[in-house]
């Protein structure tokens, strides 16, 4: 597939990165001749230096040729324009990263298929975590019926030291299961022989109404958030202050910047804006931090919200959430000094890679830690899956199917569960076992 980038910013760059070591024909359009280049030191990729929107950087990155056009730059104006003018070149698929709520209309009228606000999306999930504190992921499937939840397993657990087929013995019924385990750095697709340690960080399928047994078991401590900090006064901050005081949740801001926080206390008047150091161990403790149930730090700078999150852990803050750039840094400190990560361009990749995988994939979800999938898919007719049940379909290794949603129907399957033709299907694949996922939606 040969994909074109409109610029080579967080989201673009690591799109153009992930896309590329898939093995796509990936071409990136970036206005910035310093970071152009890096870009291409960096990333096996075709680089074209000049503005997205003109004609001739299109013409130039070849966009007739594109199976997929994504536009991700930092201005809006430039993303639907450039949009515009891949239309007219003949590009089939048209993505276009849009902030803008005035500029939505005009640019799906301008040809655009697919409008992204990665900040709003993180922000919806960022609500989601604080609402069930205490778990580092939690991803809905099938309206809310069916959850993909993460979790640090600690030493107190009652799961810890097992392996997935003694634990499958202390379990009641088949309402949830294990999917995937997540250690140094490198990630296990559940299965029997597999043993969860102290540390690890566990990925498990559930149905939404039966969570209490694999918490307990996980130990995993359910609490919903009733106080929470936001450190920093970034777009980010704001949708997510302003999500959380529509809830209900007593919401307080800190930012250096007095101005941006005095807008921010306009637009939402019930939240609590402070112009101060976010990292400051004195001014986070006289604001109440040590009372909140969660901080979640969203500057623009990872370094500011990792040392954010380590002073709200110091102070006895429950929760520490980062937003971060760099994956590197939260995996070293996920599970000590930060709970659970977010990041804008991991949500960008989430609603677009369904673009890039082949056959009937309605949704991808990626994780903070992991190069695992989370890919919804649809079992097609001609599917060597319709028909089957889950143990004669050989499965690999590297792949797992955690949920069946059949109709109005949402449930965790077996073994022996058989899969019908039109049955959506939630599999979590490492990379290797994409492609047979594709095959498997037929």
């Amino acid at each position: 597939m040969r994909v074109v980038i409109v610029g080579a910013g967080a989201v673009g760059s690591y799109l153009a990165e992930r896309l590329s070591l898939e093995g796509q024909d990936v071409v990136v359009i970036e206005a910035d001749a310093a970071r152009a280049q890096e870009v291409q030191e960096q990333i096996d990729c075709l680089v074209v230096h000049g503005n997205g929107a003109t004609l001739e950087s299109l013409q130039a990155a070849r966009v007739d040729r594109a199976d997929l056009f994504i536009a991700v730059s930092s201005s809006d104006a430039v993303n639907v324009l450039a949009a515009h003018a891949a239309t007219r070149l003949g590009a089939p698929t048209r993505i276009a990263r849009v902030e803008d709520p005035q500029l939505r209309e005009e640019a799906m009228e301008l040809g655009v298929d697919l409008l992204i606000d990665p900040g709003e999306a993180t922000a919806r999930d960022l609500l989601l975590l604080v609402q069930q504190r205490g778990v580092s992921e939690l991803i809905e499937f099938a309206d809310g019926r069916l959850d993909l939840i993460g979790g640090f397993i600690s030493p107190e657990a009652p799961v810890a030291g097992l392996t997935l087929a003694e634990l499958r013995r202390q379990v009641s019924g088949w309402s949830w299961i294990v999917v995937a385990v997540i250690r140094d750095g490198g990630t296990m697709i559940a299965r029997g022989s597999t043993q969860i340690l102290a540390g690890d960080h566990v990925l498990f399928m559930t149905e939404s109404a039966k969570t209490d047994e694999p918490f307990r078991l996980l130990g995993i401590h359910e609490s919903p958030a009733k106080k929470v900090v936001i450190l920093g006064a970034t777009r980010l901050a704001a949708l997510t202050a302003r999500a959380m005081c529509e809830a209900g949740i007593d919401t307080t801001l800190i930012d250096h910047d007095p101005e941006r926080v005095r807008a921010i206390a306009t637009e939402t008047a019930k939240v609590v804006a402070i112009a101060g150091d976010p990292t400051s161990p004195r001014l986070l403790k006289s604001e109440g931090l040590d009372t909140a149930d969660a901080v979640l730090a969203l500057t623009g700078w990872d370094e500011i919200n990792i040392l954010g999150c380590l002073v709200a852990k110091a102070i006895g803050v429950p929760m520490a959430v980062a937003r971060f750039h760099r994956t590197d840094l939260v995996r070293l400190l996920a599970g000590v000094g930060i709970d659970a990560g977010v990041s804008s361009r991991l949500s960008a990749a989430s609603q677009i890679l369904r673009f890039v995988r082949r056959g009937n994939i309605r949704s991808v979800v990626t994780f903070q830690d992991s190069d695992a999938e989370a890919l919804e898919i649809e079992v097609g007719e001609t599917s060597r899956a319709a028909s089957a049940t889950l143990r004669d379909l050989h499965l690999s290794h590297l792949m797992i199917v955690g949920g069946v949603i059949r109709g109005q129907q949402a449930f965790v399957p077996r073994g022996e569960t058989t899969i019908e033709a039109g049955d959506r299907l939630i599999v979590i694949a490492l990379p290797g076992a994409i492609h047979e996922v594709e095959q498997l939606a037929g």
